[in-house]
């Protein structure tokens, strides 16, 4: 696997709780890869992973992006972030993707996106990103 700015961080209790595992990484891209396990325990009453926590699960692939492509450098703080869900994800592995669209010196634009095991494309996300230096975020 791929050496990033992330390796060098303790993982925080939210990604853990989310089975946050990184699989691949393109810093230069600003592109990054991450699984996550989608407990029984997040299901809704209909037995699908609740919106809430596909949208974590969103928020935790794409500010990692942001961090990889500046080497740890910057830090994010989500500003705005606008989902869609588009097919009810079951529990089992989800898998997450994002593309930082455009890195700024104070603001990111990232792109990401959800997947079931399966490959059916599960919720997209956009978000807008303040960036924060990590020396004053990360103490």
């Amino acid at each position: 696997m791929i050496a990033t700015a992330l390796d060098n961080i303790p993982r925080p209790p939210c990604a853990n709780l989310l089975g946050w595992h990184l699989v691949d990484a393109r810093p230069q891209e600003g592109w990054i890869k991450i699984v996550f396990d989608g407990k029984q325990d997040f299901c809704n009453p209909a037995g699908f992973v609740q919106g809430g926590m596909l949208s974590s699960m969103l928020d935790d692939t794409m500010g990692p992006a942001v961090f990889v492509m500046t080497d740890g450098r910057l830090f994010t703080t989500t500003i705005t972030m606008t989902v869609n869900f588009l097919a009810p994800a079951k529990p089992g592995p989800i898998t997450g993707e994002a593309t930082v669209t455009q890195l700024g010196k104070t603001i990111a634009f990232v792109e990401g996106r959800l997947t079931s095991a399966e490959g059916t494309l599960l919720a997209t996300a956009t978000s807008t990103i303040r960036l924060v230096e990590s020396a004053r975020a990360l103490r």
